[in-house]
């Protein structure tokens, strides 16, 4: 059965100085403050949607690569996984770096970097941002 989630954004003056809120409606989990410095500057205390998408890639590559390793017979004890959306002004989302390193009983490195890389490749969020270059790294712990 198809789901859909949904969040919105209120936002308030312009691109440079304005300031906005997402909140996110489907989890109820809250809003977060969201302003053009958090997101070109590196500011603290605010989020970005990069930093979104970063948070929605790295959970969505975990889930994805659990699910495969799980599959092959090798479930892991735990994937900690960080994904890096870097953000050029002018240019847009120049890339994305996935790091992921796993506790897996009986499996050898070449193996889960092979999951690894196929969970890159399959995981839905990673397909919807196929026009950007993904990039991985990944170790057993």
């Amino acid at each position: 059965m198809a789901t859909t989630r949904t969040a919105h954004t209120v936002w308030q003056g312009n691109l440079a100085e304005g300031k906005g809120t997402v909140t996110f409606d489907s989890s109820g989990i809250g809003e977060q403050p969201v302003s053009w410095p958090s997101r070109a500057e590196q500011a603290g205390g605010k989020t970005s949607p990069e930093e979104l998408i970063a948070a929605a890639h790295s959970s969505c590559f975990s889930m994805a690569l659990s699910h495969g390793l799980t599959q092959a017979g090798n479930p892991p004890t735990q994937l900690t996984t960080q994904a890096e959306v870097t953000f050029q002004p002018g240019t847009g989302i120049t890339g994305i770096h996935l790091t992921v390193e796993g506790t897996v009983e009986g499996l050898d490195e070449a193996a889960f970097v092979a999951a690894a890389e196929d969970a890159k490749k399959n995981c839905p969020v990673s397909q919807a941002l196929a026009g950007t270059e993904i990039t991985l790294s990944a170790k057993l712990a």
